[in-house]
């Protein structure tokens, strides 16, 4: 009887949620439509509850690049192996002043269409190199997240750029090349933190493969019932972020004494985000870590706009191997992680639970 009551539930779910993404018009859809309460498939239960938050006046680091560069160096590997997330300010000479507040802004512009107009360009299929849907994994996930997203693959092969939409197509293409000289300035700091040559990364062809995703998270009218996103550890190498003013992201933190509770990752003006991925902690045989995050729905009167880059490996083919870098494996070190291509790294990203801490543990030896 349970299981046929727990059947009949997956299978109204699965129609509620089909009849939602056949509106075209994602979350932001249902904010014009005016609900006045989270619907059922997008409620999670207790989203809050299970870690703390940070006690007053604890803060992710910060990394300014105007710093003497053993300075900068330090900061940064100190950062990425204490915290796995930093600031990054006084970028100014790799991202023109106001480029990121100009980008926002046109993804803010887009998901702000008329309904019909955004409906033209919905769509799950990424075969195009672009795509604009809510929720990438809508119809697996347990509860859906409040935000709807465009997604632009960038490397290693780039799409036609005539599929990004209009309203933020000048944007998108600038951003991958101011965004991208940020990650190169980045990696050498984290390689040469680890006693590397600073191009270790990028020779890897890290800087080559790039996924792009600009997040649109409508205002609420019950953000205790759902989040943003979910806590997840992004798979990849470093992720670049821009967000706005509004505010949402949070960074789980575990201490020097096993506490663990969750940081705001408070809007710095003029600051990026940036974050190690599981790849970077697997490559770095643990020295730097990947930490899950979460973004949370807040009751500003504003929607949240951010835009993230996603760097990986490019070079993709079945003798190329990913795994500890060797010039950090020693008999005193020895590697934590077997080696595997990027066609079997992707398959398990694909098959994990992205709530889950499941990919590196898949890795490890």
């Amino acid at each position: 009887m349970a299981s046929s009551a727990a059947a009949t539930a997956a299978t109204d779910r699965a129609a509620l949620v089909k009849a939602f993404d056949e509106t075209s018009t994602g979350v932001r859809g249902l904010v014009e439509s005016g609900v006045s309460a989270v619907p059922d498939i997008f409620r999670h239960p207790d989203p809050y509850a299970s870690v703390p938050l940070a006690p007053p006046g604890v803060s992710i680091p910060v990394v300014d690049l105007s710093l003497p560069a053993p300075l900068a160096t330090e900061a940064a590997a100190g950062a990425a192996r204490d915290w796995g997330f930093f600031y990054l300010v006084n970028h100014h000479a790799l991202v023109p002043s106001g480029f990121t507040d100009g980008l926002l802004a046109a993804v803010r512009a887009f998901n702000e269409l008329p309904a019909a107009e955004r409906a033209a360009h919905y769509g799950r299929s990424v075969d195009s190199g672009v795509s604009y849907s809510s929720n990438v994994d809508l119809y697996r996930s347990g509860a859906a997240s409040w935000r709807d997203t465009i997604q632009v693959v960038l490397g290693p092969s780039r799409p036609d750029a005539e599929r990004i939409p209009a309203a933020c197509r000048a944007e998108v293409v600038g951003w991958d090349a101011h965004a991208t000289a940020v990650a190169r300035a980045v990696m050498a700091l984290l390689c040469e933190g680890l006693g590397l040559r600073g191009e270790t990364l990028e020779e890897a062809s890290c800087l080559e493969g790039k996924l792009m995703v600009c997040h649109y998270y409508p205002v609420c009218p019950e953000p205790e019932r759902t989040m943003g996103i979910v806590p997840h550890t992004d798979p990849g190498v470093l992720t670049v972020l821009a967000q706005d003013g509004v505010g949402g992201l949070q960074v789980k933190h575990t201490n020097e004494d096993g506490e663990s509770y969750w940081v705001d990752a408070k809007p710095v003006p003029g600051a990026l985000v940036i974050n190690v991925g599981d790849l970077l902690q697997i490559m770095s045989n643990d020295k730097y870590k990947s930490v899950e995050h979460r973004v949370v729905m807040n009751s500003h009167e504003e929607a949240r706009v951010s835009s993230a880059i996603f760097y990986n490996p490019g070079k993709r083919g079945d003798s190329v191997f990913y795994g500890p870098l060797p010039d950090l494996i020693s008999s005193g070190n020895p590697p934590k992680y077997r080696n595997f291509t990027m066609s079997e790294f992707l398959g398990a990203f694909f098959k994990r639970d992205l709530a889950s801490k499941a990919l590196i543990e898949h890795f490890k030896i």
